[in-house]
């Protein structure tokens, strides 16, 4: 009796849990469980003015042959964005017509950007492609996250502006 007692008990929990996230999502809340960022909740924030550098931002990434990769050797979480993958969660460190250099480390307009050494293997040591680096064409953010292991534009290059889901706005996170 008592193992029945505690499966209901874990399963509502959990029932509970997951309802509350899915009702949180549908108004604009999400839950990251990524180091790129705080974990915690945020929420998803309409801008009221263009997107500037300096801006955290949720942005779907673009359904790609490199994101799918990206997702298959597990960089990307599932989600809800095209090709099944979670938003990220991203600063804004170049907007369209600044340069981009990657050696190892990501210089913009010829200045060095903090944190932004460039791997060349992952946690399982399998070689990673990076960004060669070029102009921000238009309609495209360069994105980025001070985390040594974060997936980013360092990598995957400048992403277009339109899968901007919204301003980053922290609601109650923690950094580990």
């Amino acid at each position: 009796m008592k193992r029945l007692v505690r499966f209901y008990r874990i399963s509502s929990i959990s029932l509970f849990t997951l309802g509350l996230i899915v009702l949180l999502g549908g108004v604009g809340f999400r839950v990251n469980l990524t180091p790129s960022e705080p974990l915690g909740l945020w929420r998803i924030v309409e801008p009221d003015r263009p997107i500037l550098v300096g801006d955290l931002v949720f942005i779907c990434p673009p359904n790609t042959n490199a994101m799918r990769e990206a997702r298959a050797r597990g960089y990307l979480r599932f989600g809800l964005c095209a090709g099944r993958v979670a938003p990220l969660i991203k600063k804004v460190v170049a907007t369209s017509g600044q340069v981009i250099e990657i050696h190892e480390d990501v210089r913009i307009d010829g200045r060095p950007l903090r944190h932004s050494r460039v791997a060349r293997t992952d946690g399982r040591r399998r070689e990673i492609v990076h960004y060669d680096g070029g102009v921000v064409p238009p309609g495209a953010i360069f994105l980025h996250s001070e985390f040594p292991g974060s997936f980013d534009s360092r990598y995957f290059g400048p992403l277009p502006t339109d899968g901007i889901l919204g301003l980053a706005h922290e609601v109650w996170t923690y950094a580990p």
